[in-house]
């Protein structure tokens, strides 16, 4: 497919005020898209049109493993594509196409975190050939609905080409509920198949979601995921393709465990995390990269943009998380627990579109297992709805005296610097993080992420 006038305009003005952006202003992940798309709305399907096309989508760990998927595949493919800071909306994934002219000749591989109300429309255009489901959980309600329409959100995108293939979180029930005309391929952990107990009654999704009766679980990793099954219908989790086999070792920094048993670390801690390299793991082979390889590919040690992101600020060592709904927060807060010495804590909330206007969700967060840990030193408490966060977490047993509140990012960083704790941990919405890591790159801690 040649590109039209409209397109080559569209591509030649977007890729001009990429470079605008980010040669005067420090950047901008997302404008550059929105321009192209305004003189053609499909300007990505020009743009795209010479690559295989994997979306990686799902409420939680979406940035991570399109990283980790992007290092395992280019241990095979010289041109591998991606939209490394997390803009996956369709003006997003536009300007990572702008962003990164095609080089070589034949066809390269674009890996691309896309939104879930997102999957349809980027779909149209780039024809996938893969689709890896990594997890659904209540996020962004005023957005999404619950979890159910946002997998038919999901399901729009993939429906529309039933060859490619879906690789999928088999320990979700909900991603084997539905029979799709799509090749399928499930991982998960192996876990054991004798135990009958039930989730806890505030988990999302505890209900079968072909009959609506409870469901039981064998064992479970976190929240409704696990070796699932319901008593009344029968449904049960898939057979696995590619599996946890071991956990050999967990820190709030690392993670070592073994995927049909190939020994593999990460250096990044949480049991999500696990799961979003074995998400990247069964990618790699359905490409045909060996265990070794991808092993080798998990190994290297890169920090990904405001993920368990590690800064240096001054003599202390901040490390940045996301947090955007209460599955995802509260495992945060469990791996963060695991730490050995007394840490800082700091939650910065936002209440923008991007975050989710409606922060009702902070009350679902296990703070009161944070406080009575007594891991967490001192309490810090930022961002546009600090006076939210700080009441909830003096309803969850912190002292008055013991928690400060600085709405102003300048404030945070300065009370962060004089902290008496060298290991500061720093959890952020998703407008939070940005604005956090703006003023950092300022101060010249950071370079620009975006």
């Amino acid at each position: 497919m040649a590109f039209s006038a409209k397109a080559s305009l569209a591509t030649a003005i977007g890729r001009s005020s990429y470079w605008f952006l980010h040669t005067f202003l420090k950047g901008g992940s997302s404008l550059p898209g929105q321009i192209a798309n305004r003189i053609d709305p499909q300007v990505l399907r020009t743009l795209g049109q010479n690559y295989d096309v994997i979306v990686v989508t799902g409420t939680n760990g979406k940035t991570l493993t399109t990283s980790l998927i992007v290092k395992v595949l280019k241990k095979k493919y010289k041109e591998v594509l991606t939209n490394p800071t997390g803009s996956n909306m369709l003006q997003g994934i536009t300007t990572a196409f702008l962003a990164q002219p095609k080089r070589g000749h034949g066809r390269g591989i674009a890996v691309l975190e896309v939104d879930e109300a997102n999957v349809a429309p980027v779909a149209a255009q780039l024809k996938p050939n893969a689709f890896v489901l990594t997890n659904i959980f209540r996020d962004q309600m005023d957005r999404y609905g619950e979890f159910y329409t946002t997998y038919q959100k999901i399901l729009n995108g993939v429906t529309r080409d039933p060859e490619a293939m879906v690789i999928a979180n088999g320990d979700a029930p909900i991603f084997s509920s539905r029979k799709l005309p799509n090749p399928v391929t499930y991982y998960g952990f192996e876990l054991t198949a004798n135990g009958d107990h039930k989730a806890p009654p505030n988990t999302d999704g505890v209900l079968c979601p072909v009959c609506q009766h409870i469901l039981h679980y064998h064992a479970q990793t976190y929240a409704n995921l696990g070796n699932y099954f319901c008593p009344h219908c029968g449904f049960k989790r898939p057979a696995l393709t590619h599996q946890i086999t071991e956990v050999t070792q967990m820190t709030p920094q690392s993670s070592d465990f073994m995927i049909d048993d190939q020994p593999c670390h990460i250096d990044i801690g949480g049991m999500y995390n696990i799961y979003n390299a074995l998400a990247a793991f069964a990618v790699g082979r359905a490409f045909g990269v060996t265990p070794t390889e991808i092993s080798q590919a998990f190994a290297y040690d890169e920090k990904v943009f405001g993920r368990q992101e590690v800064i240096q600020l001054g003599k202390k060592k901040l490390t940045l998380i996301l947090v955007k709904n209460p599955v995802g927060l509260n495992q945060v807060l469990s791996m963060i627990e695991t730490a050995k010495q007394p840490f800082g804590f700091a939650m910065l909330l936002n209440a923008n579109y991007a975050d989710g206007i409606d922060t009702s969700w902070i009350w679902d967060g296990n703070f009161e297992e944070l406080v009575a840990s007594q891991k967490a030193a001192s309490y810090l408490v930022g961002g546009e709805r600090y006076k939210d966060i700080g009441l909830r977490l003096t309803v969850a047993g912190v002292p008055e005296k013991a928690l400060v509140s600085k709405p102003a990012l300048d404030d945070v960083i300065s009370t962060l610097k004089r902290s008496p704790q060298d290991q500061l941990y720093v959890l952020a919405t998703y407008t939070a993080m940005l604005q956090l890591r703006k003023k950092l790159s300022d101060g010249g801690y950071i370079k620009a992420g975006f």
